[in-house]
């Protein structure tokens, strides 16, 4: 390093800017030149001495007897300190506290409740549809303030199509078992031949008893979401979101339960035929789901390279990439799949 700064000062640069260049300070240059000789960075091995404010060995000592009292035993430094301020007992900060503990092995989880710890959402991975369903219920207003409507809604992941919904009045598990009947009949589902995972949230009716007891019975893999993690269940929230923001959606809410079941219908057969889902690479949910979407493609492609044959200086790399990805992950691991989408 200091060789390619003085062979850049040979030829005329700068000694600062040639600095910078290598990434360090005229200040460390010139202290490593000292004396004509290049010196070796002595920070790691430099000898400190200790600050002289630093806690004895008698106050360490002491800081460790009081944490091991029984009163303190289940308590962290960030409870144990207050309690000694309150006794007029001032032994060291908070942070010194963590400190020695850690210095002496003995800063760990206090307590009877179990240590707090990260739990790995669940993943699923869909290469084709009918393998994972999302599902979720969503408020539709009414024309009453506080009075709302349940909109139960299931989701095929791999094709984005909804292959599952109900308009109701209540939310309940009974409800919700009743739909995915319909749907797995609907969709001729053989979880014999073809697994079938159904995801959802926390809520009751995704636990409730008639549900698990249908899913069992149908031989469909319940998935949940984490507790208080909202976003374990992106593709049906998105969704919702697609719902509620359509330009008809009635702002004032829905006058009766018919009037919003008759709204769902049109807002699903226009997502399930007529939107060019952005996650699909703009093809229809209808059309991933029912295969056609490679034909698609295959089309736009041979589309694009004939107006890049009339026109070649019109493009200075590839056309656009008209493919899509042969699976879609649910909650992917870090490591599992670089193709997983965005909701």
């Amino acid at each position: 390093m200091i060789e390619d700064i003085r062979v850049a000062q040979a030829q005329g640069a700068r000694l600062l800017p040639a600095c910078e260049v290598v990434g360090i300070s005229l200040r460390t240059y010139r202290r490593w030149t000292g004396g004509g000789e290049v010196k070796a960075d002595g920070r790691p091995t430099a000898v400190r001495p200790p600050p002289v404010h630093r806690l004895n060995e008698a106050e360490r000592a002491e800081v460790l007897r009081v944490c091991s009292e029984p009163r303190f035993a289940s308590l962290p430094p960030s409870q144990i300190v207050p309690r000694l301020a309150d006794e007029g007992v001032y032994l060291a900060s908070e942070s010194s506290f963590y400190r020695v503990l850690h210095a002496a092995g003995q800063q760990q989880h206090r307590g009877r409740a179990e240590a707090p710890s990260r739990k790995v959402p669940t993943s699923h991975e869909a290469t084709g549809p009918n393998q994972v369903w999302c599902w979720d219920i969503t408020y539709l207003p009414s024309g009453v303030r506080g009075l709302y409507f349940y909109l139960y809604l299931i989701l095929d992941l791999y094709s984005r199509k909804i292959v599952g919904w109900e308009v109701q009045a209540t939310e309940s598990g009974e409800q919700a078992a009743a739909l995915l009947r319909r749907t797995a009949l609907a969709e001729a589902i053989q979880t014999w031949c073809q697994p079938l995972v159904l995801h959802a949230d926390n809520g009751s009716p995704m636990k409730s008893a008639t549900l698990l007891a249908t899913l069992q019975w149908l031989g469909v893999t319940p998935s949940h979401s984490r507790p208080r993690v909202s976003n374990d269940n992106a593709y049906a929230e998105s969704v919702f979101r697609t719902c509620k923001y359509r330009p008809e959606y009635p702002a004032e809410g829905f006058a009766t339960l018919e009037d919003a079941r008759a709204w769902v219908l049109r807002f699903v057969a226009w997502y399930n035929t007529e939107h060019r889902h952005s996650g699909l690479n703009f093809v229809t949910p209808e059309q991933r789901h029912t295969g056609q979407a490679e034909d698609i493609m295959k089309r736009r492609i041979e589309v694009y390279e004939a107006a890049r044959a009339r026109n070649p200086l019109r493009w200075s790399r590839a056309t656009r990439d008209w493919s899509l990805p042969a699976s879609v992950w649910l909650n992917p691991e870090k490591s599992a799949s670089p193709q997983a989408q965005a909701a």
